[in-house]
């Protein structure tokens, strides 16, 4: 440890991971590599086969391609690292590296729920308004959506990683996670934490519940659509078009509001490692599975890119 310019004390930080369990390091090894390896096999053949096939260049795999690039950023910027932290007696990580981890997390992570609810949106619109879906989701449209959703994230988490620089660590360094999470730092600062605080609940109440409520309500409207068509084909077909995204939904939300929707003063260690494993490496593995498992067009433009999987 260091005096710095900016007065941080602390140079690098240790991340506890799961040295409180060694008895499971094996285990979790092979999990957790499993887990990332079909994750990043996963999302790039996803981009591969929207990218090659021109029959996808349509707006929900526009949005499925954005995705899939969110995931891969989100469990490289925490896997390896943890991976590491289990074959090494300790795990540091220096200031400037928890500070970028936090960063590409952050802005992954609040990205994909924006994105889940802008998907939710374009799932709304061609089921809703199938005559206009055309133009309520246009090429324009879908860009404009797209970079916004990126952009957004990109300076909310500029925002608070800012936020985070300005904090004054001088006593413990250990980090009761296997990655560099905004609660447990701001349990080691050693300076006011209060404008931290509140822009993490207006972050909450925006990501969290807002973005949740905005893609209830869109299922919402939907689910009315899809009972009100006649033929039990129609409705078979509608559903089928949203089922995947909606598993998803289910599954990412769980995990979200299971880690940050309760103050920073309640942070549960054990909980929240949880949580960082179900959104950081087991639904960006999840997610082209159920993609791929459960669309046929994918499933069609993997077998033309890959020949061999015909077999």
């Amino acid at each position: 440890m260091a005096v710095s310019v900016n007065q941080t004390l602390v140079t690098e930080f240790i991340l506890q991971g799961f040295s409180e369990h060694p008895q499971y390091w094996l285990l979790l090894f092979i999990c957790f590599l499993t887990l990332y390896s079909v994750a990043v096999i996963g999302n790039v053949l996803i981009i591969l086969a929207i990218t090659c096939n021109p029959g996808l260049h349509t707006p929900m795999y526009f949005f499925l391609f954005n995705l899939a690039n969110m995931d891969i950023i989100c469990t490289s910027s925490i896997v390896p690292k943890a991976l590491k932290g289990l074959v090494s007696e300790k795990n540091p990580i220096s200031y400037a590296g928890c500070m970028a981890q936090l960063y590409f997390l952050t802005w992954s992570a609040s990205s994909e729920l924006l994105l889940l609810t802008v998907m939710a949106y374009d799932r709304y619109a061609a089921i809703c308004h199938p005559l206009h879906y055309g133009s309520m989701m246009s090429k324009a449209v879908c860009s404009v959506l797209a970079a916004g959703v990126w952009a957004l994230c990109a300076v909310n988490t500029a925002i608070h990683t800012g936020l985070m620089t300005r904090l004054t660590f001088c006593g413990p360094n250990v980090i009761t996670h296997f990655f560099c999470e905004v609660p447990p730092l701001l349990l080691l600062s050693c300076s006011s934490t209060y404008v931290n605080s509140v822009m993490i609940v207006l972050a909450d109440a925006f990501y969290g519940i807002l973005n949740f409520l905005m893609t209830i309500v869109s299922y919402g409207f939907i689910i009315s659509s899809i009972l009100k068509m006649r033929t039990s084909e129609g409705k078979k077909k509608a559903f089928s078009t949203c089922s995947s995204h909606l598993i998803v939904v289910c599954m990412y939300y769980t995990a979200v509001f299971y880690a940050y929707i309760s103050p920073v003063s309640s942070y549960n260690p054990e909980k929240s490692k949880l949580a960082g494993v179900l959104y950081t490496m087991l639904s960006p593995t999840l997610n082209p599975l159920i993609y791929t498992l459960r669309n046929k067009e994918v499933k069609a433009a993997l077998r033309k890119l890959f020949p061999f999987l015909k077999n």
